[in-house]
């Protein structure tokens, strides 16, 4: 159970760098007047939505792999706060496959002060998901 539990960790911080990278390079991308970085920006945020794609599917493949293992933690009013904290992070996650294709198209119409913004939830999920995984507190 703890190797998968660290494999569960290990992309978790794989995918949670893609959260918070990612809407930054959105900030940067509305700040791009030329095509050539207009396309360089498009193409880092492909590749990167692609590696954190990976890192929530492989999240997610561990963490129900361990309760799987165990389920009466299915019980446990902690978990389900942690599970409902995961899956906003899974439509804030699928949200950013939004707004990279509205980049890629044209059509974003999002500010950079906006982005700056949506930059900071993820932060906050992470710390809410942390404490109720180590402190479990209720």
């Amino acid at each position: 159970m703890l190797w998968i539990k660290a494999f569960h960790i290990i992309f978790m911080v794989t995918w949670f760098a893609g959260l918070f990278y990612l809407p930054r390079l959105f900030v940067y991308h509305t700040m791009v007047t030329d095509e050539e970085g207009h396309e360089r920006f498009v193409v880092m945020e492909r590749k990167l939505l692609y590696m954190m794609t990976l890192g929530a599917t492989l999240t997610a493949v561990f963490g129900v792999w361990m309760l799987v293992l165990a389920p009466p933690l299915l019980k446990l009013g902690w978990m389900h706060a942690k599970l409902g904290l995961v899956l906003a992070l899974i439509a804030y996650h699928v949200y950013c496959a939004k707004l990279a294709r509205d980049f890629r198209d044209g059509n974003n119409r999002r500010s950079e002060k906006w982005y700056r913004f949506f930059n900071e939830v993820p932060a906050l999920g992470l710390i809410a998901i942390v404490v109720l995984a180590i402190v479990k507190p209720f």
